[in-house]
């Protein structure tokens, strides 16, 4: 089955992308550059990794930013690339057609840990041109104009935790995934010599990153064995959003150059640490004004804001967990927050608001690292704009240990129990449409699907000579 042309091909009608002069002149001049010969054009898939194809930079030349084919399945396929049945967007029964990427030439940055390569990220649009819904990046668009509908922005920065395992992931594919061997010995959570050892590594992925165009506040180890934390400067929410699936692959290629692995996934182990994806948020005026903070702490828009993402925390938590493995992090006392709840600098509660001044902002600590920004993004935002259009009060911030706080709303324990909240949503289906729930709630009950059909490793020793 073809993927579609090789030569990017142009379609009618305008996206948000098109018409930006100095990013477009900004794109010739990248792939003018000595040395460039391959451009990378991507698009997000749901489980947030980049997909696209590598062109030489002689066709780039000669039709820069136009639009590249692509299969819909691309948006309707799980983390195996296997096509999920049901879909109404894409199937066997509607023949895998084309939808484009279309670049979106302000993205567009040189990749130096990939020699000679120039990647642009793309919005993914129909045949009509018009963006195709649910791709992430185009749900995350349509909430950042409701916001501004509303008289606001969003600035935002995602906090990514993952662990190094020695071996790249040709040899730790080939052992099964057994006997991962993390690039530590203990918990090395701000520990400096232990970091140490990692630091050729570490290093690498900050200066490349800088020299990316993602700014880097610092590095740190966390709390498991091979464990690190390597922290985003905030940025408004859809550059953030590239900033962040930019990282997270350049990580992993940056990681297997050096003959380790990072991963990504929320929790590898049940006796270790796992891996967060907190989202820092703050909302600014269209003219660049702080407008979290008020007279007396929060502001008043900001307060309905978070409300209504305490109140929508359920609803939404598919958008922030969207893997079976992704609610293994929610145990008490584990850093991972269990109640709908916020605080003011305290991690035991899903939103911690911390800062003062301009630097005053919420911190969602329910996303693990397994995140994809832009639906989770796009979830934070609609739920607390529903928060300020229905002026929904904020409770009193929780003291203490949120854990033992009882009559509070749980946060979902199961992709199960997530995927019916989020499908019995009456308000984020009003922000996104119907079409859109219904798809992740379909993706979500095949990932839950082919987990529940698997014999796992627990179960055969637990139960092979017991049963």
């Amino acid at each position: 089955m073809s993927r579609g042309a090789t030569r990017p091909v142009a379609v009618a009608a305008a996206s948000p992308a098109a018409n930006d002069a100095p990013a477009e002149d900004n794109l010739r001049r990248l792939l003018a550059t000595e040395g460039t010969d391959t451009l990378l054009v991507c698009m997000v898939d749901m489980q947030g990794r980049l997909v696209g194809k590598r062109l030489t930079a002689r066709q780039a030349r000669e039709a820069p930013g136009e639009d590249m084919h692509a299969c819909d399945y691309l948006l309707g396929v799980d983390a195996e690339m296997v096509p999920i049945p049901g879909l109404r967007s894409s199937g066997w029964e509607r023949g895998f057609g084309d939808f484009s990427i279309r670049p979106d030439p302000s993205t567009a940055r040189l990749l130096p840990w990939q020699p000679g390569t120039l990647l642009v990220l793309g919005d993914t649009v129909d045949h009509e041109g018009r963006l195709v819904p649910h791709a992430p990046r185009s749900m995350l668009r349509r909430q950042l104009e409701r916001l501004a509908a509303a008289g606001f922005t969003a600035s935002m920065a995602s906090e990514l935790e993952f662990t190094v395992f020695q071996g790249d992931w040709q040899q730790l594919r080939a052992g099964a995934y057994r006997g991962l061997t993390p690039d530590g010995f203990y918990s090395e959570d701000y520990q400096v010599f232990q970091g140490t050892g990692r630091e050729p590594l570490i290093r690498a992925i900050r200066n490349n990153m800088e020299a990316a165009g993602i700014p880097i506040e610092s590095s740190k180890g966390e709390g498991g064995p091979g464990q690190a934390e390597i922290t985003l400067l905030h940025a408004p929410a859809l550059e953030s959003a590239d900033r962040h699936v930019i990282y997270k692959t350049g990580v992993k290629e940056i990681a297997q150059a050096a003959g380790k692995t990072a991963s990504f996934m929320a929790k590898w182990h049940e006796a270790q640490p796992g891996s967060s994806g907190h989202i820092h948020f703050s909302l600014w005026t269209p003219g660049g004004e702080p407008a979290t903070a008020g007279p007396e702490g929060l502001s008043a828009e900001f307060g309905h804001f978070l409300a209504g993402q305490i109140a929508l925390l359920r609803e939404m938590t598919l958008f922030l967990a969207p893997v079976v493995n992704s609610y293994k992090r929610f145990q008490p006392g584990s850093f991972a927050p269990t109640k709908a709840v916020w605080s003011r600098d305290n991690r035991t509660a899903a939103f911690r608001v911390l800062g003062h001044g301009k630097s005053l902002r919420a911190e969602c600590r329910v996303p693990g690292a397994d995140v994809n920004p832009y639906l989770a993004y796009a979830a934070l935002i609609a739920a607390g704009l529903h928060g300020m259009e229905q002026r929904l009060p904020l409770d009193p911030p929780a003291e203490g240990n949120a854990y033992l706080v009882e009559g509070l709303p749980e946060i979902p324990t199961t992709l199960r129990e997530a995927m019916a909240a989020l499908d019995r949503s009456a308000v984020l289906r009003a922000a996104f449409g119907d079409a859109v729930i219904d798809h992740y709630v379909r993706a979500a009950a095949w990932e839950q699907s082919e987990h529940d059909r698997r014999v796992t490793d627990w179960e055969i020793a637990r139960y092979l000579e017991r049963a």
